[in-house]
Order: structure tokens, then C-alpha cells, then sequence
């Protein structure tokens, strides 16, 4: 078995291709099914945000594997497989766990450190889990990856500061407006990001903050949290007739704000100049909304040129995360290795046993006399033998645990001795 992980981010693709490539909450279910059911898939994992889209499979052929999930992307996204395979990147082994651990780290996000990863990272499993496509190889590795992440963060100053999109996402809006003291603001989705940003904006000095959300309920209890307004969705175009600033991050699939939408409400609002920070995945606003006069639209991409300005200090921390990441690595492979090859030796250990037992007790019942001590002479040194010829194979097999090689040790004990 092999661990894979093939996907796309925002240092690889651009945000038109990531956003065909992204699969939202509501879709995840059906795709989970869908990976997990393909030929060569035994476990399966999705990680789709902001940022990226990656699939973690445990995986019988590693090639097989990879065709499974670029097909299952480019079904995705509706493209060609030739279209996109070039900007793919593909990871397995250690250098997969290497590359979660990283990204559960926070060394590979568009606001280096943040901390909102973690959440995703922890989603993706408990998803994963209740769908049936996580098994315990996976398991185990998401568990550990989390672990990392908390390290990294506890014990360097990677997350210093700025540390997550949505605050990034407030501070890079008081920077284009310079300052948000008596500003109105409209806060739409109530998610985590939506959630991040409204916090955020309750100590920025707002005049007031509405929340728009498909779910009114929702929409009012993260109003009421930091004082602010909710509103139905159906009171969006009101509401940016007033605001100064529109703050969005939803899960919608489609298109939340429209540039025909946008025309008459620019009409009323008489001149007046309006911001929009759209940082959803796919995007809520419609990008042509950017060159309508008096608007100015920024997205995921102009937040992560503005989160490189200020990530300096950070990146004094990247070394020592990056020592945690290998550090914790090289445990969980220990840890994985003695786990995948521990039932394995038992079994021979357990098999060799029950020989020895059954051949010891026929001979000793051919001789009479033996008193207790050299009946137990007798089985102490049987039992001595046979640990010594299982030392070197035991050995050999938890060395090469994880490798091509491993795997056809194992396959030949199982072969051999019918474990």
C-alpha cells in the first residue's frame, strides 16, 4: 500500500482553475463516495478551502491511483485531464506525510502561519470518517498532522500577528481604506471565515456591522455576538446602498453578487465609493463588478500579495516549523512502520508457536521418566531457538516496513507460513 496525494493551490494554479477544482460542504459527501469507490483507492481523504484542493488516498498501485484522482479532478471540473495534469502536484510516502504535516503547519497558506488550517485539516478527517472513506492508515496520519500543527504553534511564533485569512482580510480593508473607525460594514456568510472576519471587525472601531446570510437564525446569533445588525439575504442590495465596505465569504457555488445586480444600487449610492473583499472559493462576486466606477473589488489573490508585505517577521520562524515538520514525520513513520508490520509478526510468532508446542509435546510424550526441570530444560531451549531464528527475518521485515521491498517480504511470509 502507498499513501498519495495529488492536488492544486494557490502557488500552483490560478484562482479561475482552483475555483472549478474547489468541492464545497454540500458536495462532499457524494465526492468522498466517489473517490473512495474507485479501483485502486482503499482510504481517502479530502482537503478542499480557500487555498486548495487535495486529495490524501491510501492506495494499492500508485500509478492506478493517480489516474483514479486525476480523472475524479478533471470530473470536477468539467476539463480535460490533458488540461490540467501539468499543474498538478503529486506526493507519496514520505514525502506526502511531509507535505500534510507542512500544510498543517501552516507553511504552505496564502497568510503564512494562520491558523485557520488547523480547523480544515480536522473537518476534512471528521468527514472523511463519518462518510466511510478514512480508514486507520489515514487515521492515524491526520491525527499526527494535527499534533504538528499545534507544535508549530505553540512553541515558534509562526502565527504571530496576522495568523488567519479572515483577519488578513480585515486588516488589508482598513489598509485600502486607512482605518475602519466609523465605517459601515457588511459582513455576508456566516461561516468560519465569515465568523473570522465579523470578530475581527468588532475591535476595529466600525460605526456598524450587518450580517447577511441565506439563514436568518444564523445570521442573528453572529450578530448579536459582536453587536452588530443581521439581515435576509434579500436585503443584501439595501444594505450596499449604505455600507462602505462589503466583507464576503460563503459557501455558495454560484454567484452570490452579480454585476446586474450591482448597477442600481451604484446608482443610489450617488458617487459614493464602495470596497468589496470577496475571499470565497469559488468567488461570491462577480469579477466584472471591478471595473464598475466608484467600486473596488479585491479577492484571494490581492490578499495574498497584501500578506506577503507583513510576513517578514514570520518567516524568521519557517526554519523551526520546518524542524518540527521533520521531526514529527520521522515519528510518525516509526510509529506507522512498527503499527503495519506489528500484526504481521505476531502472527508468525504465533504460527512458529503453535508448531513448536505441538511437535514439543508429541516427542516428550515418547519419553517416560522426565522429571519437571529438564521438561522445562527441554522447552526453555526450544523456545530459545526458535526466538533466535526469528530475530534477523523480524528484523529485516520492520526495517524495510513502508518500501516496495517491505511489501514483498510480507507478502512472502503470508505466502510461506499461510498467515
Amino acid at each position: 500500500m502507498s499513501l498519495v496525494v495529488i492536488g492544486l493551490t494557490h502557488r500552483t494554479v490560478p484562482l479561475d482553475l482552483l475555483e472549478r477544482m474547489t468541492i464545497s460542504e454540500a458536495r462532499l459527501p457524494k465526492a468522498l463516495a466517489d473517490v473512495a469507490s474507485r479501483e485502486h483507492i482503499r482510504e481517502a481523504v479530502i482537503l478542499s478551502t480557500c487555498n486548495r484542493t487535495e486529495i490524501y488516498a491510501v492506495a494499492e498501485k500508485f500509478h492506478g491511483a493517480y489516474a483514479d484522482l486525476r480523472d475524479f479532478l478533471a470530473e470536477t471540473a468539467y476539463l480535460a485531464p490533458e488540461g490540467f495534469s501539468d499543474l498538478l502536484y503529486v506526493q507519496h510516502d514520505e514525502e506526502a506525510v511531509a507535505h500534510l504535516f507542512s500544510v498543517a503547519g501552516g507553511l504552505d497558506s496564502a497568510v503564512l502561519g494562520e491558523a485557520e488550517i488547523l480547523g480544515q485539516v480536522r473537518r476534512a478527517l471528521e468527514r472523511a470518517r463519518e462518510e466511510g472513506a478514512a480508514g486507520p492508515q489515514l487515521e492515524l496520519l491526520f491525527r499526527h498532522a494535527l499534533e504538528t500543527g499545534k507544535r508549530a504553534r505553540t512553541e515558534t511564533g509562526i502565527s504571530r500577528n496576522i495568523a488567519s485569512v479572515s483577519s488578513a482580510a480585515v486588516a488589508m480593508a482598513t489598509d485600502r481604506l486607512q482605518g475602519l473607525a466609523g465605517r459601515r460594514v457588511c459582513v455576508l456568510g456566516v461561516g468560519e471565515m465569515g465568523e473570522g472576519m465579523a470578530v475581527a471587525l468588532a475591535g476595529a472601531g466600525v460605526e456598524q456591522v450587518q450580517v447577511v446570510n441565506r439563514t436568518h437564525d444564523a445570521a442573528s446569533a453572529l450578530a448579536d455576538r459582536i453587536g452588530g445588525t443581521a439581515l435576509a439575504l434579500a436585503e443584501l442590495p439595501q444594505a450596499l446602498e449604505e455600507v462602505d465596505l462589503l466583507l464576503t465569504s460563503t459557501g455558495a457555488s454560484s454567484l452570490m453578487v452579480e454585476e446586474a445586480d450591482l448597477a442600481p444600487v451604484l446608482e443610489r449610492r450617488a458617487g459614493r465609493p464602495l470596497l468589496i473583499v470577496d475571499v470565497a472559493v469559488p468567488r461570491d462576486v462577480d469579477p466584472a463588478i471591478g471595473s464598475l466606477d466608484g467600486v473596488t473589488l479585491l479577492d484571494m489573490e490581492d490578499l495574498r500579495t497584501f500578506a506577503q508585505a507583513g510576513v517578514a517577521e514570520r518567516m524568521r520562524e519557517v526554519d523551526a516549523v520546518r524542524s518540527i515538520v521533520v521531526e514529527e514525520a520521522r515519528r510518525y513513520l516509526d510509529v506507522a512502520t512498527a503499527r503495519e508490520v506489528a500484526p504481521l509478526i505476531t502472527a508468525l510468532r504465533e504460527r512458529i508457536e503453535q508448531v513448536r508446542r505441538a511437535e514439543l509435546d508429541r516427542q516428550l510424550a515418547k519419553v517416560d521418566g522426565l522429571d519437571d526441570a529438564t521438561h522445562a530444560a527441554i522447552d526453555a531451549a526450544s523456545r530459545a531457538a526458535v526466538a533466535k531464528l526469528l530475530h534477523e527475518p523480524t528484523v529485516r521485515l520492520k526495517e524495510a516496513a513502508g518500501t516496495p521491498r517491505g511489501e514483498r517480504l510480507a507478502d512472502a511470509l503470508r505466502e510461506l507460513f499461510d498467515l
